[in-house]
């Protein structure tokens, strides 16, 4: 049996898809299930468990009519059986259409309801990852959601160990930090970065309450205006830069404590269950993280991130 998801977004979104794929994995074992992905999110597949290949769209570009043509190609070419979508759009309803995949699966009230022979309502008032699942509804799977969960190459396990020797981290854990620098939120005007000045208060007092329990914290790509404020701010903090999405995963799984914005990294330490603190401005945690005492959001009251006290968070992680 041949699959094919229609996953637009960031990670973030294909992660909290993974558990629909799963599902669909364990639900039709001896399937293949391909992933039509945006090229800013296709590293996410690294670290999946059950998608066999990924197929670049990007859904919010400005497309030509060649473009969804090719898309079209692909997808009839590959004779697929059963097609999900998981965005609303009449347009990608269309596609589906035009493709002759005889089971089409999408949430219901997009306006291309016509075009998918199993439509879903959309629940928005849950978890973003079991609002996901409910898709496979469509197919008359009704098994829970399952928890986020990821599959990281030894590889990069392995790196993880060096990285944790280089940065003199001992057996003894450590936290971890990130920042929330998004060039994408930042350009739709989303409030997702904590001041550096905020982050100097919780180091500081982890320097006082923990001294040998290391802090470090994550530079990636869009991240390096940020991580060089809070170096200036805390000369003795400690930096990883891991190269990709099974890396950053492998580092996150080693640390005691997560403490981050709402972000790629937040999902990818809720899939490790690694013990996590999550700042969140605008957005909803209620939303965006699971029910468990292992995963804590706190919510600006007013929206900004800034507004959340370093002694909010601090509380929150000294009362364990």
């Amino acid at each position: 049996m041949q699959i094919v998801a229609l996953v637009p977004g960031g990670i973030g979104d294909q992660i909290l898809f993974f558990p629909t794929l799963d599902t669909l994995k364990q639900t039709y074992p001896h399937c293949e299930i391909d992933v039509v992905v945006e090229p800013r999110a296709l590293p996410a597949y690294r670290i999946s468990k059950s998608v066999h290949s990924t197929i670049p769209f990007d859904f919010k570009g400005r497309n030509s009519l060649a473009d969804w043509s090719n898309l079209l190609g692909i997808l009839r070419d590959r004779e697929y059986e059963i097609a999900l979508s998981l965005g609303q759009r009449w347009t990608v309803g269309f596609l589906l259409w035009l493709t002759g995949i005889p089971t089409r699966v999408g949430f219901s009230g997009g306006g291309g309801d016509m075009f998918l022979t199993n439509p879903v309502p959309l629940k928005k008032d849950q978890y973003a990852a079991c609002m996901y699942h409910d898709l496979v509804k469509g197919l008359n799977i009704h098994t829970p959601c399952p928890d986020l969960a990821v599959s990281v190459p030894a590889k990069d396990l392995d790196w993880a160990d060096a990285e944790r020797q280089r940065l003199g981290i001992g057996s003894g854990g450590y936290v971890l930090i990130h920042g929330g620098s998004s060039q994408l939120a930042k350009a739709k005007g989303i409030d997702k970065i904590y001041p550096v000045n905020s982050w100097k208060g919780i180091i500081q007092d982890f320097a006082e309450k923990q001294p040998d329990l290391p802090v470090v914290v994550i530079r990636g790509p869009e991240d390096t205006e940020f991580v060089e404020a809070l170096l200036q701010a805390c000369p003795n903090l400690k930096v990883t830069s891991p190269g990709d999405i099974g890396k950053l995963t492998a580092m996150i799984a080693g640390a005691s404590l997560m403490i981050c914005t709402d972000s790629a990294p937040m999902h990818l330490a809720v899939a490790v269950k690694t013990f996590t603190m999550a700042l969140f401005g605008p957005t909803d945690p209620e939303k965006l993280l699971p029910a468990s005492n292992r995963f804590v959001g706190i919510k600006s009251l007013t929206g900004k991130m800034s507004d959340i006290a370093p002694a909010t968070v601090l509380e929150k992680i000294w009362a364990g």
